[in-house]
């Protein structure tokens, strides 16, 4: 248990009360209204961070028109169903969205796609999945997971209570969500963030390190067991410097190092040379989830340190994408389609 005195948040399904931040281009669309578009698929663009698709409908005065698709991240989306060959081109869809707030004849925000055949696929990070489960159990920490969108919106939740140094308070205030984010930017986030993120991460466990491969803008961590520090005066790097050691059956790892981050902590809240994290990472007794814990400080940052704590789902079924982020495809928004 990680607690030195700490908050300690629990990712208990809080999404309904703890409403996931929108992403840098949500603000474009109009999530209170809901348009629905009937036509046939005309493009398909399966990329990170953003799926595009066409979709040519009939418009109001009955000439055809092509009509753009925003939909979520492949990374994201992939594990809640929607493949690269999920939709062909040529084939007849159904798609719930939002409309843009520039108007008519703009990009579409993507709700949900209805084939002909009546099966409902995602294209936002808060549809319902479209697969089942997997009913696996694994025998350790090693193997594929999923962490469910229920722990990313718990954290994004959380760090509502968070005591913010005046600094890191002034930045938030500051912070521009669509010049800064660091998604528009093609930079990942980090942990513990980068833990909870609704994607595949894939554990390889060695006899000196162990991996995780997280299919967010292909984030590699590498956390060394053989007995080695920190180093004094070492770099530091985006997902900074990370050692490790068991506790048992348990995986306890400790970052330092880290490279200055406009979201290094949060949306929002940069993160610097103080930020320091330790990670507990244990199979639960059903073996069928990871039990994660992190516990958080950045002095010039948090004015107290924060700790949480959420599941991840055993699912040996999926492959990541393995995509990396495509620039011109993260600041498409910035274009006012």
């Amino acid at each position: 248990m990680v607690s030195r005195g700490t908050v300690y948040l629990i990712a208990t399904g809080m999404l309904a009360s703890q409403p996931v931040r929108a992403h840098h281009s949500a603000a474009n669309f109009d999530t209170r209204a809901e348009i629905t578009i009937t036509g046939v698929v005309t493009r398909y663009d399966w990329k990170n961070p953003h799926v595009y698709m066409a979709i040519e409908m009939s418009g109001a005065d009955g000439a055809l028109v092509e009509q753009a698709i925003e939909a979520g991240a492949s990374s994201v989306l992939l594990p809640l169903g929607l493949t690269p060959d999920s939709v062909r081109l040529g084939e007849r869809v159904i798609v719930r969205g939002n409309p843009s707030r520039q108007g008519a004849g703009h990009i579409v925000l993507g709700r949900e796609l209805t084939k002909a055949d009546g099966t409902v696929l995602p294209l936002n990070i808060a549809s319902r999945s479209a697969r089942v489960p997997s009913d696996a159990e694994a025998s350790s920490i090693a193997g594929t997971w999923f962490s469910p969108l229920s722990s990313f919106g718990a954290f994004s939740g959380s760090r509502r209570s968070w005591q913010l140094t005046p600094k890191a308070a002034q930045a938030v205030t500051e912070y521009d969500g669509t010049t800064q984010s660091a998604h528009a930017q093609c930079i990942p986030v980090t942990a513990p963030m980068l833990m909870v993120y609704p994607v595949i991460t894939t554990v390889e466990v060695g006899d000196d390190t162990v991996v995780f491969n997280v299919d967010w803008m292909t984030s590699r961590r590498v956390v060394y067991l053989d007995g080695r520090g920190h180093p004094e005066n070492g770099a530091r790097t985006l997902h900074g410097h990370s050692i490790g050691h068991w506790e048992g059956d348990t995986l306890v790892v400790d970052t330092t190092l880290f490279a200055d981050h406009r979201e290094g902590l949060a949306f929002g809240i940069p993160s610097g040379a103080g930020k320091h994290v330790v990670e507990r990472f244990s199979l639960n007794a059903d073996r069928k989830h990871l039990d994660y814990e992190a516990w958080l400080e950045d002095a010039d940052h948090l004015a107290a340190p924060v700790s949480f704590s959420s599941q991840w789902e055993f699912r040996p079924e999926l492959t990541p994408t393995g995509l990396a982020c495509d620039l011109e495809v993260a600041q498409r928004f910035l274009s006012g389609e």
